[in-house]
């Protein structure tokens, strides 16, 4: 029988200038599924990471109580050993080390005169595997020879091994392919026979609506009504209680005639840098138009983002072909080069390419264009507030201060920064990979908006996305990817789900 595993009582947390939590209570039950959702800012990530110790118990009011125990949190060690282990949506392995060592580090089994015990460490993590329907990974392999959705499965075996009664599991599909979330669903069923709580963070409602038992919304830190059975709500309703509005057009739709060419690419390879004779991008020819949103789709691995990095002058490899801009032959070897000629690319990785972690929000706001606030020898700090202002205003950045930190916001707000940096280069091709990904729906449905803004003011958008509900409402036209070359193009009337996904798996016919 179920049992209550998981109360938190009057969690309330401030950072300067903002509350970030207010009062919010809940609790958690044993072998089930609660989904945690709410916007960007909402304050989801900073509940679990009180929850798992990441702040200290000293740093917020409230209490956490597990099994009725009363705990005191100072560091993620002691949750850990509180039977709570999260799973955060940057994932938290060494990828030189091997499935095996990650899964035990710094808790290895050791022989009487103290070494390490392999035999030990191996079998042990065979057992865990084994339990989780993942014995066909060899413990010994390398984990930065696995895939997202591998090392994913990793993590869960990691947190089991600690006897983890409560698991955490923050955006785990964001890279996840259809059948690697299918595994993983597989896993968190497996996991409720076992008792085992999960708190489980998502924007895909969809997704909630199929693995979720419980639902609880978060807005601007305060927990909107009482936790509900996910079989109770509609879409709509989580939707409105998430973003305090309905939103009517969640694909806004838009009335711009197709202009002139724009981009044309003729013929684009791309060797790869290290594995001789093999090519990232093969043969590529396609032209993009004024005033349409030109989607890319194709699986992982496809070479969807190789080509937009290529495109962008970003790629190391030799590199043949011609690119034209607006008739032009321009040459784009490097990212500047790219923005000279005005092409901006929101890269799929913000974290690691859009942003410089540890800087402030005003600089990376600005580091795209800093000849328009900089002097003959330094930078003008007026003009770079007020750019940086204006733009936070235009695309509701949630901040209290320019000069934080911009690892101080949330991954949507960090999203759009990196938006923003762009739109301050005037570009006339804007390339998104991946833009709303981790983004909730409510800021979904800005950027879907800012794209037709762009389209409005001469701008040829090129998106790549994973989501074929949003590359089929969004785009005006698809190019299908698959082993690095474009295998189909179609029109907005020809594009179905099956039609893409059987071009992105390699098949030269529809049926």
């Amino acid at each position: 029988m179920s049992k209550t595993i998981l109360k938190m009582k009057d969690i309330t947390k401030d950072f300067p200038g903002v509350r970030s939590l207010d009062n919010v209570s809940f609790s958690a039950v044993s072998g089930e599924v609660l989904a945690l959702v709410g916007e960007n800012g909402a304050g989801k990530s900073t509940l679990m990471k009180i929850l798992s110790g990441a702040w200290p118990h000293n740093s917020f009011s409230g209490e956490i109580l597990i099994k009725d125990t009363l705990h005191s949190f100072t560091s993620t060690k002691d949750a850990e050993q509180a039977g709570v282990a999260i799973i955060y949506q940057e994932l938290n392995l060494i990828p030189e080390l091997s499935i095996a060592e990650n899964i035990f580090l710094d808790r290895e089994f050791t022989t009487i005169a103290g070494k390490i015990n392999w035999n030990k460490v191996y079998s042990e993590t065979k057992i865990l595997l084994k339990e989780l329907h993942l014995d066909y990974l060899d413990p010994e392999e390398k984990v930065k020879e696995l895939s997202i959705g591998k090392q994913q499965m990793v993590e869960i075996a990691k947190a089991l091994s600690l006897n983890a009664h409560i698991l955490v599991l923050d955006e785990p599909t964001s890279a996840l392919t259809e059948t690697e979330t299918e595994d993983l669903f597989k896993i968190i069923k497996k996991l409720k026979t076992h008792n085992v709580c999960m708190i489980y963070i998502s924007h895909k409602i969809d997704e909630i609506k199929k693995i979720a038992d419980k639902i609880m919304v978060l807005r601007d830190g305060k927990l909107i009504g009482k936790t509900v059975k996910a079989s109770s709500i509609t879409t709509n309703k989580i939707i409105s209680k998430m973003v305090g509005r309905d939103i009517k057009e969640m694909f806004p739709r838009h009335k711009i005639k197709r202009g002139g060419k724009t981009l044309e690419v003729k013929n684009l390879s791309i060797d790869h840098p290290v594995l001789k004779g093999k090519k990232r991008v093969k043969n590529v020819s396609f032209k993009a138009y004024k005033g349409e949103i030109l989607g890319i789709a194709g699986l992982m691995g496809s070479g969807r983002s190789e080509l937009a990095c290529g495109i962008f002058g970003a790629l190391d490899g030799d590199t043949t072909g011609k690119v034209f801009l607006n008739g032009k032959k321009i040459k784009i070897d490097s990212p500047q080069a790219a923005i000279e000629n005005g092409i901006a690319l929101l890269t799929e990785d913000r974290k690691t390419l859009g942003l410089i972690m540890g800087q402030s929000i005003i600089h990376n706001t600005t580091i795209s264009s800093l000849e328009t606030v900089s002097g003959r020898w330094i930078i003008d700090k007026l003009k770079e507030n007020d750019i940086a202002s204006t733009l936070i205003k235009k695309l509701k950045i949630k901040t209290s201060r320019l000069d934080d930190p911009i690892d101080s916001l949330s991954g949507g707000n960090q999203q759009k920064v990196v938006i923003g940096k762009w739109l301050n280069t005037n570009p006339d091709i804007f390339i998104m990979d991946e833009p709303t990904r981790g983004i909730d729906v409510g800021a979904k449905v800005e950027i879907y908006k800012l794209m037709h803004t762009l389209l409005k003011n001469g701008v040829t958008v090129i998106m790549i996305s994973s989501d074929l509900q949003e590359i089929m409402e969004i785009s005006d036209r698809i190019l299908v990817m698959h082993e690095g070359r474009i295998v189909a193009d179609l029109s907005k009337k020809q594009a179905t789900a099956k039609k893409i996904m059987h071009y992105a798996t390699g098949m030269e016919k529809t049926k």
